[in-house]
């Protein structure tokens, strides 16, 4: 299974970017703003649709949009790759979507010990503290301990895509 047109238009919108005159620029994840480029790249310096800036790229001069959208498609695989190696259910083409917008956002390493994987994979699987699958899910919504209304808005729209089908 892949993530389908819908789902990689649906992970472009959560993600978002900063574009000047159409050309894609770095970005600070945490606060979603330009970057200065006359000082050292910050420790989540992004460019595109959520691509992590890597030490060895150097994207300074900006990319275009199909560049940006290769970025995405190559850092979806690597999610692909993860889910298609740790989810052991039957999901749909909805499910699989939004669970690909959850882990491309949360990484790999968060998501493997989840509650939600465990909700997905074991239909038995019960926690007090997250009854549901999606109680687990929606708990996805804190940046260093707090609470932050985008991440509260994606996994709400995650969750309806998941649950509902609704792009």
């Amino acid at each position: 299974m892949q993530i389908s047109d819908k789902g990689i238009e649906f992970l472009k919108t959560m993600e978002g970017c900063i574009k000047i005159n159409d050309i894609h620029i770095i970005y600070d994840d945490k606060n979603g703003k330009p970057v200065n480029l006359n000082e050292p790249l910050p420790n989540g310096a992004t460019i595109g649709y959520g691509h992590l800036i890597k030490p060895n790229e150097d994207f300074r001069n900006g990319i275009t949009e199909s560049e940006a959208i290769n970025l995405l498609k190559q850092d979806i695989s690597t999610t692909e790759l993860f889910i298609k190696n740790n989810i052991t259910t039957i999901l749909n083409q909805n499910q699989y979507d939004a669970l690909v917008s959850l882990v491309y956002n949360i990484g790999a390493k968060n998501f493997i010990n989840s509650s939600v994987i465990k909700y997905i994979n074991n239909r038995n699987f019960y926690n007090q503290k997250y009854p549901d699958l999606e109680h687990a899910w929606k708990a996805w919504n804190q940046y260093r301990g707090k609470q932050i209304q985008g991440l509260i808005n994606r996994r709400n729209k995650e969750w309806n895509l998941y649950k509902n089908c609704i792009y």
